[in-house]
């Protein structure tokens, strides 16, 4: 793709958003910087740069009043296709806090969710290591370009997550650190999300912006009650009083998510037109539709009989689900047909 068919791209994309004519003409681009910007594309493969008009845009994304024209992607742009749930919550997190962050997401993984956040320190960090070291898929939003890492000490977790999922902004690659960025990155968070989690927040914690923004977006909101001591969960507090689900356990949420989780399965094979005549040709990827019983098969299994990489799985599985050969469920995956 040039500068040429970008700039048009960008202009028909841009023409037709929900903005109104001042919003999008803060969104005309500097077209030196597109040229950098697919520069950047070209230096890796897993570089990817996603138009609102791509098929791996994610539904429930372009769904918000104010979507991204474009996503700067590092990692398996695939998965942007998953259900998932964004897990957010205080940076100076407790170790209970913690605790349940961890418990939750991996929790949430093993039913088929994949882990959206913000990459922070705290509560954002601890989700997306627990998703990561389950086997599960996880995406970072950053609040920055995509080639600055932030905060530092999270350089090895933005490697991991490439490995298992993605990393992506709305910022040009070389977008510095700026504080109005974050809180604007936020409604991706849960505009990905077909909901949001705080686990534990203080009334003035960032994260209840993307639970306000959740809720404006029509998405469901869940909080953990914590200790009345110390003002750690008050934020939760007040979102628990406002009607958020309450969690212990993250069969609360599958619970409240199941019938949502269903169906964006379907708008993700309905956007893909991917028809009976298609699901009924020669079985996909064979090797590992053989891995998956037609009772519950753990994702370690998978990985184990199969003999592939745990990144591979999960790209070929999703391909498979969304063919209808296999289904998530609590657990790890079903087979639906036979041959």
């Amino acid at each position: 793709m040039g500068v040429g068919e970008l700039r048009l791209r960008l202009e028909h994309e841009q023409a037709a958003l929900p903005f109104s004519e001042t919003q999008l003409a803060r969104l005309k681009p500097d077209y030196a910087r597109v040229e950098q910007a697919l520069e950047w594309q070209q230096q890796a493969s897993n570089h990817s740069i996603i138009s609102f008009s791509d098929p791996l845009y994610p539904p429930l994304l372009r769904q918000i009043p104010d979507p991204p024209p474009i996503l700067f992607v590092k990692g398996q742009a695939e998965t942007l296709l998953l259900p998932s749930l964004a897990v957010v919550g205080s940076r100076n997190a407790s170790p209970a806090g913690l605790q349940l962050s961890r418990r939750l997401a991996a929790e949430l993984v093993e039913q088929g969710l994949a882990i959206c956040s913000g990459m922070a320190t705290g509560i954002d960090g601890a989700a997306h290591k627990a998703a990561l070291a389950q086997g599960g898929t996880t995406i970072a939003v950053l609040g920055t370009g995509i080639e600055n890492v932030y905060p530092k000490r999270h350089q090895q977790l933005y490697q991991d997550i490439q490995q298992q999922g993605c990393v992506i902004s709305e910022f040009w690659p070389d977008t510095a650190p700026f504080a109005g960025n974050f809180p604007k990155r936020n409604r991706i968070i849960s505009g990905l999300s077909l909901g949001v989690l705080v686990v534990e927040a203080c009334r003035k914690s960032g994260s209840l912006i993307t639970a306000r923004l959740a809720s404006e977006q029509g998405r469901e909101v869940f909080a953990v009650p914590g200790s009345v001591v110390g003002g750690h969960s008050q934020g939760c507090h007040d979102l628990l009083r406002n009607g958020a689900s309450l969690v212990e356990t993250g069969a609360d949420i599958i619970q409240e998510l199941a019938s949502l989780y269903q169906f964006h399965l379907e708008d993700v094979r309905m956007r893909h037109h991917i028809t009976e005549e298609c699901r009924m040709c020669d079985l996909p990827f064979a090797s590992l539709l053989a891995s998956v019983g037609y009772e519950t098969t753990s994702l370690d299994a998978v990985v184990e009989h199969s003999g592939k990489t745990i990144d591979l799985v999960l790209e070929q599985m999703l391909e498979l689900e969304l063919q209808g050969w296999v289904a998530a469920v609590p657990g790890g995956y079903v087979r639906l047909k036979r041959k």
